[in-house]
């Protein structure tokens, strides 16, 4: 394999973001430079280099708009569900069962991974965080760790072994000449083995920073998402390092009393364990509540405040309207999660997979807005219906449009989009920078056989970079084809591995640009901080994992 020089500024394109990452800072400066090098030197056109850092934006909106959409439609559903009061009825239930932050963890824990096993994460996502993650973060669980708990078993455990739709092992043990029931089932195994690890390092990072049950975290969780916070606050907030959440508070000074400002607006001040305050201004609300489940971001996915605007719905009092949508909403979705189960076992009813259930989702949201509009109101509900899917179309690109250049750049790194990105014309034969990269450094992989599963393993996790999951499935699979003989391994066990590597890496859980950034969103916490929060545990999964699959299945 030829590497030109193309490749080579790729790499140090790769190199320099994920070192960003560490220092964590933005990273959409140097994705879209390292764009503009790459596709420069590629074609030798400046116009071109040019042309290309807008045409990578451009692929990659076209290639993620459906998670935008869902997000910004379920959004939408929250707001006008808020205007009766639903939302909070709706959540209700669920305090029975989520009576503390452990519970709320590992409920969140078992509903996510059931949902996603049968119909994928895409639409799970919603799901959960329409109706179980305001309820755990009332019961005392911090928003980074439900957005955690949703990552791994979700896009994680669930996607990583894809274990009743088998996408993903079928092109695993097709690229690798293997049984694919035998993958399907060494997949399950590892899956459950990496997801158990990371939850158990994760919830032991969490239990000291669990809280006491209370509708002040609710509270807090809205109104600090609604108003936007500096980095550092934000940061903060996320952490637990500041403890105790926010509270509003009258009275004077900078001493850390609590008090008024200087413009007499009331104050958010947040005390904590270890004394730090977090604060902003807040806009007296006579009868307005603040914008709650998802209109507003604490951060962009790349860490950045988002500044929200002084949203208010005031609750009109209709009490059966109130109840009908409390309990419809989750009766839909249940109904929903019913039928995906029953077509997916049987053929007595339409089989409905991947972006189809996701589509139901967004389907069943967008009605949900104009019937509680409706009822809300009927005079003004085709303006009020209108101002929420616009509210939730501004929330979905405010929060994550930063993601789209930075998925660019690696989808410049993939052949089935680098065509389009530099316009190299249909005829064209488009460079595969990062599968070229990773095909060019087999070669140094030793014949032994854990060495051989932990490179493979490395394999997937980089070609994983691209965001999608599955792309690299077919590479992972053809070297452990190639590999298995002089290594000692099967070649099933090997895709197995190289599978899980793809998946937790690109699939939701490592690389903020992924569907990571759904999570992200509907829980309100920058994507970036929540792949670093994934990441020693994830890793660490994986690791053990592999080991135990060479020692355990061959």
């Amino acid at each position: 394999m030829h590497l030109t020089a193309a490749h080579w500024i790729f790499l140090a394109g790769v190199v320099v973001i994920l070192a960003t990452m560490i220092m964590r800072k933005n990273i959409v400066v140097p994705a879209v430079v390292a764009t503009f090098l790459t596709a420069l030197v590629y074609s030798g056109s400046l116009a071109t280099g040019l042309s290309s850092v807008f045409n990578a934006s451009l692929v990659a909106a076209t290639s993620l708009f459906s998670i935008f959409l869902i997000i910004a439609m379920v959004t939408a559903m929250l707001r006008s569900l808020e205007g009766l009061g639903a939302d909070r009825r709706m959540v209700a239930p669920f305090r029975k069962v989520m009576r503390n932050g452990h519970l709320a963890f590992w409920t969140l824990v078992i509903v996510t991974y059931f949902i996603s096993l049968f119909f994928w994460p895409t639409p799970a996502v919603p799901l959960i965080g329409a109706v179980l993650v305001p309820v755990a973060i009332r019961a005392g669980l911090r928003p980074l760790a439900a957005g955690f708990t949703v990552a791994i078993a979700g896009q994680g455990m669930a996607l990583s072994s894809d274990y009743v739709i088998r996408v993903a092992p079928g092109l695993s043990a097709t690229a690798a000449n293997a049984d694919p029931a035998v993958v399907a089932d060494r997949a399950f195994v590892l899956s459950l083995i990496v997801g158990g690890i990371a939850l158990a390092i994760g919830y032991a990072m969490e239990i000291k920073k669990m809280r006491e049950p209370s509708d002040q975290w609710l509270d807090d969780w809205e109104v600090t998402a609604e108003r936007g916070a500096t980095v550092a606050d934000a940061e903060q907030i996320i952490d637990g390092d500041a403890g105790g959440g926010v509270a509003a508070r009258a009275g004077a000074g900078g001493n850390g009393t609590g008090g008024s400002s200087a413009s007499g607006e009331r104050e958010l001040v947040g005390v904590g364990s270890g004394g730090g305050r977090v604060s902003a201004p807040v806009q007296p609300e006579p009868e307005a509540r603040i914008v709650g489940h998802g209109m507003a971001l604490r951060g962009t996915p790349a860490g950045e405040p988002v500044p929200a605007e002084a949203h208010t719905i005031t609750v009109v009092e209709k009490p059966f309207a109130s109840k009908f949508f409390a309990v419809f909403v989750p009766l839909a979705y249940l109904a929903l999660i019913v039928y995906l189960v029953v077509a997916s076992v049987s053929d007595s009813v339409p089989d409905l997979q991947g972006g189809d259930a996701a589509a139901l989702v967004g389907g069943i949201a967008l009605l949900t807005v104009f019937g509680a509009a409706f009822a809300r109101s009927r005079s003004t509900f085709m303006e009020t219906s209108a101002e929420h899917i616009v509210d939730g179309l501004v929330f979905a690109f405010k929060a994550m449009g930063v993601v789209l250049p930075i998925a660019g750049f690696f989808f410049l790194g993939n052949g089935e989009f680098a065509g389009q990105i530099m316009s190299l014309g249909e005829d064209a034969t488009a460079p595969s920078f990062l599968y070229d990269l990773v095909v060019a450094g087999q070669n140094q992989l030793p014949t032994s056989g854990i060495v051989t599963a932990l490179g493979i393993l490395i394999v997937g996790m980089i070609a994983g970079l691209e965001g999608s999951g599955f792309s690299g499935l077919p590479l992972t699979g053809s070297l452990a084809g190639s590999l298995s003989e002089g290594a000692g391994v099967s070649s099933a066990t090997l895709a197995a591995i190289g599978q899980m590597g793809n998946i937790w890496s690109g699939g939701g859980t490592l690389v903020a640009w992924s569907s990571l950034l759904a999570v992200a969103g509907f829980v309100r916490v920058p994507a970036v901080e929540l792949a670093r929060r994934c990441f020693i545990p994830v890793v660490t999964g994986l690791v053990v994992a592999t080991v135990l699959a060479v020692i355990i299945f061959d």
